[in-house]
């Protein structure tokens, strides 16, 4: 088997200075690269002051511009060799997932993801099928990729949170419903957002929800278990 592809990208240090307690990775959107999710990064920090940020650039140069980068093709529209491109990406992003949470020397249950289009559609796949439950998932504009084999293949659930333009150019409104009610039929805690008259992209009310989200579930995770 090749070596798989060692990602990399900008990082962010907690806001308030020392040591990390808990790791949020930014996955970007098709045609983008870390440079460009790491910008949400001092919004969800004033929330998760003691909170790194790291924003891995995907792995594979962009087919359709001459720069940015890309997790796996859009313009094959095969379901099924899709998934075969998205499975060999999630072998990389779980390598970089578990070298991060051993760099940062914390727990699955103080790790979340947070990606945008493409980016979520890898959080969504990548998140349910790791061993342990991640703390939660956040994503922006995205679709569920894989739905019919998720009931089976799913591993842990984390909590999840969606957010959706209901403008969205690229990837209509409905792709929040078909994530929402696949990620319910496979036993997940889902939260849905829709964003009145926005399109592809965030907005500061979505920062807010996400960034709301993570505090709150790393509260819970804070919180003393009772003996």
């Amino acid at each position: 088997m090749p070596d798989l592809v060692e990602l990399s990208g900008p990082v962010l240090e907690p806001a308030a200075g020392g040591q990390a307690d808990s790791l949020v990775i930014l996955l970007h959107g098709f045609g983008a690269d870390g440079n460009d999710l790491i910008g949400l990064a001092p919004h969800f920090a004033r929330a998760l002051p003691n909170t790194a940020f790291i924003s891995p650039n995907a792995p594979y140069p962009c087919e359709m511009a001459p720069m940015g980068r890309q997790w796996f093709s859009i313009q094959n529209e095969d379901p099924s060799e899709r998934l075969i491109e998205i499975r060999q990406t999630t072998k990389i992003l779980d390598a970089y997932i578990d070298a991060q949470i051993s760099a940062h020397g914390i727990g699955e249950d103080r790790l979340a993801l947070v990606g945008f289009s493409q980016g979520t559609m890898m959080s969504l796949f990548v998140a349910p099928r790791r061993t342990k439950p991640c703390v939660g998932v956040v994503g922006y504009s995205g679709r569920l990729e894989g739905r019919d084999l998720l009931g089976a293949e799913t591993v842990s659930r984390p909590p999840i949170v969606l957010v959706h333009g209901d403008s969205d150019e690229l990837l209509p409104i409905d792709r929040l419903e078909h994530a929402e009610a696949g990620l319910q039929d496979a036993g997940f805690e889902v939260q849905s957002h829709i964003r009145p008259g926005l399109g592809h992209g965030i907005d500061e009310v979505g920062i807010e929800i996400g960034a709301r989200f993570l505090a709150d579930r790393l509260a819970v995770a804070n919180a003393p278990k009772d003996m």
